[in-house]
């Protein structure tokens, strides 16, 4: 999946929303040790720079080279391109061995993964006792009783040019393999409900959806989902091309450890 959003890597930095500090507060509390974290398709580095708040050095990876050129710098976060050739036993070593890692995140990716094989990177990588991993994606954004089943109805049009581990994510990771013991923040089958908001544009919210892999599959395939029609109905359930909303972006995450 290295090519998806290389296209969009420089619009994923303003598109995207701010994850809430208190998650990291949380997630490091999990943990007894704070030595090493790792961010796993780290995208921009976003999730990186809040987990380093908390753990000594985080190893911050993606497999888009692209993506990394946009990488938010931080003193404790080492940015690392891993390419898809690369062992397991080499991937191991280069995030710092076996038995090392204290907290593993991937925000908004996991379901790109090949989860069997990244899952059992986790398990070798993880200290024990005490390393959990948490994963989270969010779903389409909520707005008001105007705009939101516009979202909803493009969301289901968009839904034959998803890519089939994309289903993961639109399924709020009800349905994705998670085979860690829960640590109090959701399990296997059902995720934690979390809610983050964010101030956004109306061009802000077009950025956003134009990084859905969906809308961009679709534009390489002649279909431009995002069409002048669609825009402006979007526009106008918006309240104006000029009004900043603050929208509300459902989030799922999964917190485990090894059993």
């Amino acid at each position: 999946m290295a090519g998806l959003y290389d296209k969009q890597a420089a619009i994923y930095v303003d598109a995207r929303p701010t994850f809430p500090s208190q998650w990291f507060s949380m997630l490091a509390s999990l943990t007894p040790h704070h030595s090493l974290a790792w961010d796993a398709g780290t995208g921009n580095g976003q999730a990186a720079i809040s987990v380093a708040e908390h753990y000594k050095q985080v190893i911050a990876t993606d497999i888009s080279e692209e993506q990394l050129k946009h990488c938010i710098e931080h003193p404790r976060v080492r940015y690392l391109h891993t390419s898809a050739s690369m062992s397991d036993d080499e991937l191991v070593t280069l995030i710092g061995g076996d038995n090392s890692v204290d907290l593993v995140t991937v925000s908004v990716a996991v379901h790109w993964f090949d989860l069997e094989r990244f899952y059992s990177q986790v398990k070798r990588l993880l200290r024990k006792p005490g390393g959990v991993i948490a994963v989270w994606t969010y779903n389409v954004i909520q707005v008001n009783s105007e705009f939101d089943p516009l979202m909803w109805a493009f969301h289901e049009k968009s839904l034959p040019f998803q890519n089939p581990k994309a289903k993961y994510a639109f399924d709020c990771y009800r349905t994705l393999p998670f085979p860690f013991e829960s640590v109090g923040v959701g399990c296997e089958g059902q995720p934690e409900t979390l809610e983050m908001t964010k101030e956004i544009s109306f061009q802000g919210f077009l950025g956003l959806v134009r990084t859905w892999s969906a809308v961009n599959i679709a534009k390489e395939q002649g279909v431009d989902l995002l069409s002048e029609n669609v825009v402006k109905e979007f526009e106008k359930a918006w309240g104006g091309p000029e009004l900043v909303r603050t929208v509300i972006f459902k989030t799922y995450m999964l917190a485990g450890k090894v059993n």
